[in-house]
This record gives structure tokens, C-alpha cells and sequence, in this order.
């Protein structure tokens, strides 16, 4: 006879505290495996444009919720780095567009496959049984996560129209 232990739901708070703890240690991880030379805030410009490949100044401000002069001038650093390219809009002149350039995409590429490497030391110390439930977990996390950013952007979207 198999006995199975019972293991109460856990409340909300619960899973975000240890949530939250996940996030920190992934930091600390991340932080080792990059060499990046990008700071936090470009990261979060090369990963926004990778997601949005030829969005306007405007709108990436929106989305880093900064204000154009400032997201200008990130863009003027990673445009000197190499990793951004300033476009002219084919329907407007006066709009420009962001894309990140092949140096862009590699560089993200590497510093993902830095960072799976760093995380796979740590996953090969779990069993079986526990990444299949990180798995499943983080999944259904990514979901409801993507679902209420998709939703907030429509939100807002509809608030500035």
C-alpha cells in the first residue's frame, strides 16, 4: 500500500515569497554567468526590441515606462555599442524605427546560453521528479504572467488612444 503525503495548497503569499527568493538567487546566478556589457536597463531595451523588431522611440519608452529624452539616449549608447539600429519608417520619414542588429541578436544568444549553463548546475543537483514540477510550475507562470501583461498593455493602450 502507497501512502501519499498530503501537502496543503499553498496560499498565494507563500508562493509569491518564494517566488520572489527564486528571482534573487536567479539574479545572483545571471550576475555570475554575464560578461555583459550592457547595463540592466539596456538589457531590458535589446529584450524589449527582440519581442518588438521595429518599434518606435515612443513606444519603447512606454514600455520601459520612461520618458523619450531618457530612452534616447539609451538607445544612443547601445546604437554606439553596436547592438541597436536606427531605421527610417518606410511610411513616415519624420518616424524611426529601433531594431536590434546582428550583434544585438548574438549577444543575447550568448548570454542566454551563459545563463542556461549557469542554471543547469544547479538543475542537475535537483531530481528528476522536482524539474519536471519546475517545469510544469513555471509554465503556468509564464502564461498567467504573459496573459496579464498582454492584458495591462491593452489596458493602457486603450487609456492613451
Amino acid at each position: 500500500m502507497t501512502v501519499t503525503s498530503f501537502r496543503p495548497r499553498p496560499e498565494p503569499d507563500e508562493v509569491a515569497r518564494v517566488t520572489s527568493t527564486a528571482a534573487e538567487l536567479l539574479e545572483v546566478l545571471w550576475g555570475r554567468a554575464s560578461t555583459a556589457p550592457a547595463s540592466v536597463s539596456q538589457l531590458r531595451v535589446l529584450l524589449i526590441l527582440e519581442h518588438h523588431e521595429g518599434i518606435n522611440l515612443r513606444t519603447l519608452a512606454d514600455s520601459l515606462a520612461s520618458t523619450p529624452p531618457s530612452t534616447s539616449r539609451l538607445c544612443d549608447r547601445l546604437q554606439a555599442a553596436g547592438f541597436v539600429e536606427r531605421v527610417v519608417s518606410p511610411s513616415d520619414r519624420r518616424e524611426v524605427r529601433l531594431c536590434l542588429s546582428g550583434r544585438g541578436h548574438a549577444f543575447l544568444a550568448d548570454l542566454r546560453t551563459r545563463r542556461e549553463t549557469a542554471l543547469g548546475v544547479v538543475l542537475d543537483q535537483m531530481s528528476a521528479a522536482d524539474r519536471s514540477a519546475l517545469v510544469q510550475g513555471l509554465e503556468a507562470f509564464c502564461a498567467a504572467a504573459a496573459t496579464r501583461i498582454y492584458d495591462e498593455s491593452q489596458a493602457s493602450g486603450s487609456r492613451t488612444a
